[in-house]
């Protein structure tokens, strides 16, 4: 697997929140060997046990329970470990969410129908939005407090954590909560991470400005996934196939920052190749 990522071009990788801990010892042997370097780590990572598919969100720092809180406490300390363990940089986190239905997809098969400048998406919406702000308080504290702890953790193991943006609207921080989320923690260790089709689709959603959300996170921003959307919601695409404006992002990205790939695993190498190029084309080398 790294040494297809080698070959497509890339120096680093980040192992994702899909890696079963059966697969670390050939990692670790990659790793030593030379063959590549690893940027980040996404949380969870390893997988738990008995967990055979990617679970970003299987434990939540959100949770009222305080047995799930402490399940993800140990599971992303394991994943501190690991990050260690390869010489990676930073861990990107999912803080957690609170208790609502799901409004995201619904209203992205609104917009996709045309029916965005409908009362009916207006008042869906705005209920959305309603229900957000009445029920956001507890899961947000939970959530910092846990950050609270985990920075320290990750300060002694001289990583960063990064705080990713998301696409489904009950997931926190929430887009106009998220300095003040960050504010909370120690700025050297806990960052801001950029996942920029997350970014798209929020935007889709008439939720946030993509650009003016970047420029406004752009003090603690630390690094980008990156993806293409096909609108309103089709993401990890290759740039440059979808409708991300990464032009107007380009002044934003700095060569400092971790920049990953984030793509769907169906895709073509020379597709991967071509989206690679067509960013490097607009956003530089670095």
């Amino acid at each position: 697997m790294l040494e297809e990522i080698r070959d497509l071009g890339f120096e680093y990788a980040e192992l994702s929140h899909g890696i079963r801990i059966s697969l670390l010892p050939g990692v670790f042997d990659a790793v030593s060997a030379g063959v590549i370097k690893i940027s980040t780590l996404h949380n969870f990572c390893p997988l738990p046990i008995g967990v055979t598919h990617a679970a970003p969100n299987l434990y939540k720092f959100s949770s009222e329970d305080r047995r799930e809180r402490e399940n993800s406490y140990r599971q992303t300390i394991k994943t501190l470990d690991t990050a260690v363990r390869v010489g990676a940089k930073l861990v990107v986190l999912h803080t957690g969410c609170i208790d609502m239905k799901d409004y995201t997809d619904r209203l992205l098969e609104m917009i996709e129908k045309g029916e965005k400048d409908t009362p009916k998406f207006e008042k869906l919406s705005s209920e959305c939005s309603e229900k957000r702000e009445a029920k956001k308080e507890k899961p947000q504290q939970l959530a910092t407090e846990m950050i609270q702890t985990l920075a320290e953790q990750a300060g002694l193991r001289d990583l960063m954590l990064g705080i990713e943006n998301r696409e489904a609207l009950e997931e926190i921080p929430f887009e106009t909560d998220f300095n003040l989320f960050l504010r909370q923690v120690p700025s050297r260790v806990v960052r801001y991470w950029h996942d920029c089709g997350h970014a798209q689709i929020k935007h889709n959603l008439g939720y946030i400005d993509h650009r003016m959300h970047l420029e406004n996170m752009a003090d603690r921003l630390e690094g980008f996934h990156i993806h293409d959307v096909k609108f309103p919601g089709q993401d990890h695409c290759p740039p440059g196939t979808g409708m991300i404006p990464f032009d107007q992002l380009a002044p934003l990205v700095k060569p400092h920052h971790i920049k990953v790939f984030e793509l769907s695993p169906g895709l073509e190498p020379e597709a991967v190749k071509q989206g690679i190029a067509h960013l490097k084309g607009i956003w530089g080398p670095d």
